[in-house]
């Protein structure tokens, strides 16, 4: 067998080649380092991936062999990985490019209608894709949130500053003509809210279609929304509940990063909040900040003036949101609280690629986990139904 070297920063160290237990991993991350593996870090997120490699590299005769094996271990993982989505969405009921027969012209007209509606008016931007959040947290994402009448998930307190019905409106309207009948208001809504991301200069994925609309929208149903003043647990356990895991829950707070809320929302953070600080404000907002906020907000102005969620580029989809969250600058009381738990602040610090942890691209893990979301509680087949108007079950 060969003797064997890793080299670390200038650094060699040899390694025993009569050795028969099989090299620990911080070993093997010498040696996979040493021979210039790509994607290293990927492959170190699967364990049976990174455990095989490990045992070649304690068995083969030739680092070349070991690099040309592991360099296909890339394509192998990027191979499995969509066949896993691909899985997930068969399940669901849902596809990319369900509509690419019976209604071919249906994602380009949302886009084109988005866009057109964004050049007028910006906020509708991270209005529709708040709106698709709410709309699937609530009986899954059946374009419930879009039906008009009372006591309808419409009018319950938390949707009542929703914005965007227009552009889905438009958008229906332009397909019917095109194809009647074929493409759901729950597709349409989750094709927007993508395109609504494109259109403030974050990165584009591919949405499954095949959603059904639902039949059901009541006010009362709307309580497992996470709230603005919720403990980190909680809005844990309510992204659980749906199938969404702390990473997702981190990354789509981070939506957050366009967009405005109210003064209403969260000036009760500004003034009488404690009795610990001298300025009587939260405590988790950074004291620079505090000012800025109360000079928007004042103690007895309009409670519905807009103020950028993200006041670092609010009308860019990029990681500005998450420095506000380590600056103490995140507008929302639930937001800045993932700074303050472990859990979630690790994912936070991650997106910000703090040295030492694995990093993560958020635009990217943004779109994975849109489509996690997006499959919540589906309604596919004969179930549901294709409403010819958006705003009135049919």
């Amino acid at each position: 067998m060969m003797n064997r070297f890793v080299h670390l920063d200038g650094f060699s160290m040899k390694l025993n080649p009569n050795e028969s237990s099989p090299l620990g991993a911080s070993t093997c991350k010498l040696i996979f380092e040493s021979i210039n593996i790509s994607h290293l870090s990927h492959l170190q997120n699967h364990n049976g991936l990174y455990s095989f490699y490990c045992y070649l590299a304690n068995n083969l005769n030739s680092y070349s062999t070991l690099k040309i094996i592991m360099e296909g271990a890339f394509a192998v993982l990027v191979l499995f990985v969509a066949m896993a989505v691909t899985s997930v969405h068969c399940q669901a009921g849902t596809r990319v490019g369900f509509y690419s027969r019976s209604c071919p012209r249906a994602e380009s007209i949302v886009r084109s209608t988005v866009q057109a509606h964004f050049r007028s008016d910006p906020t509708i931007a991270p209005g529709l894709l708040r709106m698709h959040f709410h709309d699937c947290f609530v009986h899954g994402c059946d374009a419930s949130i879009l039906t008009n009448g009372p006591n309808t998930e419409k009018t319950a307190p938390p949707n009542r500053l929703l914005r965007g019905y227009d552009v889905i409106d438009d958008a229906k309207s332009q397909i019917e003509a095109a194809c009647p009948g074929i493409v759901s208001c729950a597709d349409i809504l989750a094709l927007a809210a993508r395109d609504s991301v494109v259109v403030t200069r974050g990165i584009s994925w591919q949405v499954p279609t095949g959603r059904r609309d639902g039949r059901i929208s009541l006010a009362s149903d709307t309580a497992n929304l996470p709230g603005f003043t919720e403990s980190v647990e909680a809005q844990k356990q309510k992204f659980l509940d749906k199938g969404l895991n702390t990473q997702d829950l981190v990354t789509l707070v981070g939506a957050h990063t366009i967009g405005t809320t109210a003064c209403q929302i969260f000036k009760y953070r500004l003034y009488n909040f404690t009795t610990t600080t001298a300025t009587g404000a939260d405590p988790t907002i950074d004291a620079t900040f505090i000012p800025q906020l109360r000079a928007l907000c004042p103690e007895n102005g309009d409670g519905a003036r807009r103020v950028a969620l993200d006041t670092g580029s609010p009308n860019r989809f990029d990681t500005s949101f998450f420095s506000n969250l380590r600056n103490g600058r995140g507008v929302l009381e639930s937001d800045q609280k993932l700074w303050s738990d472990a859990s979630t602040k690790a994912v936070v610090q991650r997106f910000l690629g703090v040295r030492g942890l694995l990093g993560l691209t958020f635009n990217v893990e943004f779109g994975r986990s849109m489509v996690k979301m997006s499959n919540i509680g589906v309604k596919t087949g004969t179930d549901g139904e294709i409403r010819k108007i958006c705003s009135a079950i049919n």
